[in-house]
């Protein structure tokens, strides 16, 4: 009993580790993302930083140190399927859930929680879904 239970703490410590998400730190991300590909410090002070792991890449921007918008793309540049989506969308959703916005052009998700939102359209030519923190006014 005691090696069936070490198992399924393995199990489950596998299942969480291999996604990262909004607000999570540099460490993770990059413990989850693969390999740098590039890293650039943008204009507003952020860092984006692009990723290949297996068959995507994801473009990540980093305020202090922190995942605020996760952008997931084919290696191939052909679209994500539904089920790729929803995936992603689960690993961001925080406790809340998701729900289409239909009276966008693109393709957009509001989260229930109002702390994120998400897009699925073309990213420098290529079809792309990307997560993005909300910024609450002070």
């Amino acid at each position: 009993m005691k090696h069936f239970s070490i198992v399924i703490l393995a199990i489950l410590a596998t299942l969480t580790c291999g996604w990262a998400n909004l607000g999570d730190g540099d460490d993770k991300v990059e413990d989850s993302y693969g390999t740098i590909l590039q890293r650039q410090l943008r204009d507003d002070g952020t860092v984006s930083v692009l990723y290949h792991k297996d068959r995507y890449l994801y473009e990540v921007i980093f305020a202090n140190g922190r995942s605020v918008s996760e952008t997931y793309f084919h290696v191939k540049g052909t679209d994500l399927s539904e089920k790729e989506i929803t995936r992603f969308l689960k690993a961001n959703a925080g406790g809340a859930t998701w729900t289409p916005d239909n009276a966008a052009k693109e393709r957009r998700f509001k989260r229930s929680d109002a702390k994120a939102e998400a897009t699925h359209a073309n990213v420098n030519g290529r079809p792309a879904l990307t997560v993005r923190e909300l910024r609450r006014k002070p």
